[in-house]
């Protein structure tokens, strides 16, 4: 979820947060989604339902122009079992540690190869945010952090996938099982 503007946020959790009021000290923000916002938040993550989404951050100047956020998000919620489909409790507790930098920022650097293609180093920092307008939603950061820490395929404990007696059962070898198109190379010999 890209970082634009506090206009990205969803009504019931929102926190824009002005570029303009981050200095040396470092701010404090707690966010909680009221009900509205833990109703909307289930439809945005496709959960059951969502108890409680909160998140502890701290917004601190980063290289002059830029912010730095960091701090701890974390939820309770209810997923469907992937398997059984029965309603699961799932927990996401996730550190947070992002920067961003204005749009328009001379700081803003992008490695790019000969074809134009973004060269992206996995192993290291990630690249900055941009953001637009002169602030950022915080609460954005939180949904972000929130939807990277659910889990896409949730298993009630102790269920498993197991496989329908048609689907085990392994069709004998007659004449109505079409040959397979390369079968006819399987034969075939290069000549020098």
């Amino acid at each position: 979820m890209p970082i634009e503007n506090a206009e990205s946020a969803i009504d019931g959790f929102t926190s824009p947060f002005a570029a303009a009021r981050a200095s040396g000290k470092v701010k404090h923000v707690h966010i909680e989604a009221d009900a509205a916002g833990r109703a909307a938040l289930a439809d945005v993550f496709d959960v059951v339902s969502v108890e409680s989404a909160v998140a502890d951050l701290e917004v601190t100047l980063w290289r002059k122009e830029g912010l730095r956020v960091r701090g701890r998000v974390s939820a309770r919620l209810t997923q469907a079992c992937s398997v059984t489909l029965e309603p699961i409790a799932a927990r996401v507790d996730e550190e947070v540690d992002m920067t961003f930098l204005p749009e328009g920022s001379r700081q803003i650097k992008r490695d790019f190869s000969e074809d134009g293609a973004l060269l992206v180093d996995p192993d290291g920092p990630d690249a900055p945010e941009v953001f637009a307008g002169g602030e950022i939603d915080l609460a954005a950061v939180a949904i972000e952090a929130i939807a990277l820490g659910i889990d896409p395929y949730p298993r009630k404990e102790g269920v498993g996938f197991e496989p329908s007696q048609e689907e085990e059962e392994v069709p004998a070898e007659d004449e109505d099982i079409k040959e397979s198109p390369f079968a006819a190379l399987k034969d075939w010999k290069r000549e020098p």
